[in-house]
């Protein structure tokens, strides 16, 4: 093996993983529902199992460092395949949990597919736009990539769980990054003030306010015209366009009252303040707030913390574990864990930029849009600014599936990364 064969593994990327991942076990220990704690082995305990999961964790990692690095590539197209049928599968062979049909049971255990889906997913992006002649701005290629992003959407609203289907949004920053338009993302920032707006303020406001931004934007537009370089304005265009603003938020009221579920619509409801409800469905972000509160600068000896050890967050040591962070550690635990993954978001940006192949450069960042959508909407619903939408805290959160999941997903790409000198097409 030649000097440039060598691989250069990532440290900055691997310590950081270690270290969210031994927080996490930490906070599943803290905030695992238990009258006495036992040792962290104690395989009958949350905890025991989450220590089991990083042991299994740690083989994955030495198998996908040892795996040829172009298999990842070659073999996308397969993995993403058979991916998609075992979320398929879950509507025939599929075991309920806590109303959502997501897992296969497995003796004792569980094995939910969509954590799964994230990295087959990314690698079939990855493949698909590295081939020579494919191009985001062909309507042909563009419809396909959407299509392998939203097939696995699809099949996991139903299940249902949307929260899970929100996170295939992630991969506009790697389509962003090979060349799609911010019109699009625009678009979906426009689409979501509009259905928020609808529900809070009434709606012939809103349609004002939509003739008006129209009407003036095309008013600036008029003004440019005498620049050449620029496409004439032309009004039916704009019209059409408030057409389409004003037909949507008139669809708004049926879309939250008949295809939202009760759960996901109080959820909403509570976010906007539309209604109060601190013991029925807010339950849970309200208690995750107090617990946060609780912890003050440096946090509280686990046994004086009422939140976490007295079981008040349901189900704390899953999606909610940000919360016990926050009471045993305080500000201080919040804050290392909210800088540990900008860094290692940041660290992954870092790395997809210095790519020499674009199928581990798109690969990249369709990582680091992952990670950065389950850590921004996790944060975000623990602290009462997002409705609840369940979605882990990558590493961290409770459960074998999620935590082998994100580190697939992450060490591939530190394969990938490790012998970006040397792997090409």
């Amino acid at each position: 093996m030649g000097i440039g064969d060598r691989p250069k593994y990532d440290i900055a990327a691997i310590l950081i993983y270690t270290a969210l991942v031994f927080i996490g076990l930490f906070s599943i220990y803290s905030a695992a529902p238990v009258l006495e704690y036992t040792s962290i082995t104690d395989i009958n305990q949350v905890y025991g199992k989450q220590f089991l999961f990083i042991g299994v964790c740690a083989l994955l990692i030495i198998i996908i460092l040892a795996i040829e690095v172009k298999f990842y590539e070659k073999f996308a197209g397969l993995i993403y395949v058979v991916s998609m049928l075992s979320l398929a599968g879950l509507y025939i062979f599929g075991k309920e949990v806590n109303g959502a049909v997501s897992w296969y049971p497995i003796g004792s255990f569980t094995f939910q597919p969509s954590e799964f889906a994230k990295f087959a997913t990314a690698l079939a992006v990855a493949k698909f736009l590295s081939q020579l002649n494919v191009s985001l701005k062909n309507v042909r290629d563009f419809m396909i990539v959407a299509g392998i992003i939203a097939l696995p959407a699809l099949l996991i609203v139903p299940q249902p769980d949307p929260g899970s289907a929100l996170i295939y949004t992630a991969f506009f920053f790697a389509l962003h990054r090979e060349g799609l338009s911010l019109w699009y993302l625009s678009l979906g920032i426009i689409a979501l003030a509009l259905f928020l707006a609808a529900l809070v303020i009434n709606i012939w406001w809103i349609i004002l306010i939509i003739v008006v931004v129209v009407a003036i934007i095309y008013l600036l537009s008029r003004k440019r015209k005498h620049n050449k370089r620029l496409p004439k304005p032309r009004i039916y265009l704009y019209v059409i366009a408030t057409f389409i603003c004003i037909a949507y938020t008139l669809s708004t009221s049926y879309i939250f009252n008949n295809i939202l579920e009760d759960r996901h619509r109080n959820r909403i409801d509570i976010v906007l303040g539309r209604v109060q409800d601190d013991a029925g469905i807010g339950y849970n972000i309200n208690q995750s707030m107090i617990a946060i509160g609780n912890g003050g600068w440096a946090g509280k000896p686990l046994e004086e913390a009422t939140q976490t050890r007295g079981g008040y967050v349901p189900e704390q040591h899953t999606d909610f574990v940000f919360s016990a962070i926050g009471e045993v550690s305080g500000l201080l635990g919040t804050s290392i864990t909210i800088l540990l993954f900008m860094f290692l978001i940041y660290r992954i940006i870092i790395m997809a930029e210095r790519q020499r192949n674009q199928f581990a450069r798109i690969y990249g960042y369709g990582v680091a849009g992952i990670f950065f959508l389950h850590f921004f909407v996790n944060v975000g619903m623990v602290i009462g600014l997002l409705p609840t939408v369940g979605i882990p805290l990558p590493f961290m959160s409770y459960g074998g599936s999620g935590l082998m999941g994100f580190t697939i997903l992450l060490f591939i790409f530190i394969k990938l990364d490790a012998h970006r000198m040397s792997y090409d097409h």
